[in-house]
């Protein structure tokens, strides 16, 4: 995998993941947000040409570009449909995580945040992987408050999601982010960690 250590960082909707993202930027480790640069993908000409093909005129806005909302609402209400649009964004991402990777410099390691690791089967593709968990009923409650959505539709999309005890047994580290267990400890620590491994 090259001279760089490679670092997946996940976790179900609403564990945080992100928050413990920008806590690795803090301690200068580069962090690459895969659903957010999967986003900007959507604005790829080749690929709205496919989601047009595959999804119909009905996700697209009266500007042209594809209406996110309208997709999620396809994509998280049937598995084929779904995996289709997996198939479109996430080789895309794959490559680009590559490149960006390859460009960090002066590092011990770098971070790829992604919601769907596991169930991509894109965690094979690093050499560590930590998960964040929290308890259910909390991260249902963040999400709520965060987007503004019903529990249900939480639940519909973290339907989607490998369980998190599973991720657990699969991981190399996990960050509790319950509201009792303080975060940066957790991960203070395991970047000593990460820094020694890339030195052996």
């Amino acid at each position: 995998m090259g001279a760089i250590l490679k670092v997946g960082l996940t976790g179900n909707i609403g564990s945080g993941k992100t928050m413990v993202g920008k806590i690795f930027e803090k301690l200068g480790i580069p962090v690459y947000r895969a659903d957010e640069k999967g986003r900007s993908f959507l604005e790829n000409a080749q690929v709205r040409d496919k989601i047009r093909e595959e999804f119909g005129d009905a996700v697209f806005g009266s500007d042209g570009r594809v209406d996110r909302e309208k997709l999620a609402a396809i994509v998280f209400n049937d598995d084929n449909k779904l995996e289709i649009l997996n198939q479109l964004i996430h080789p895309l991402v794959r490559e680009d995580f590559s490149g960006w990777a390859g460009r960090q410099e002066s590092v011990s390691y770098v971070i790829q945040e992604a919601a769907i690791l596991f169930e991509t089967g894109q965690n094979t593709l690093f050499d560590k992987i930590i998960t964040v968990t929290a308890p259910r009923e909390l991260r249902i409650k963040r999400v709520c408050r965060r987007d503004g959505t019903k529990p249900v539709d939480v639940l519909r999309r973290e339907s989607k999601q490998m369980e998190e005890a599973r991720k657990v047994a699969m991981s190399d580290f996990v960050i509790v982010n319950d509201g009792n267990r303080a975060v940066l400890p957790q991960v203070i620590e395991i970047h000593e960690q990460l820094n020694d491994f890339s030195i052996k």
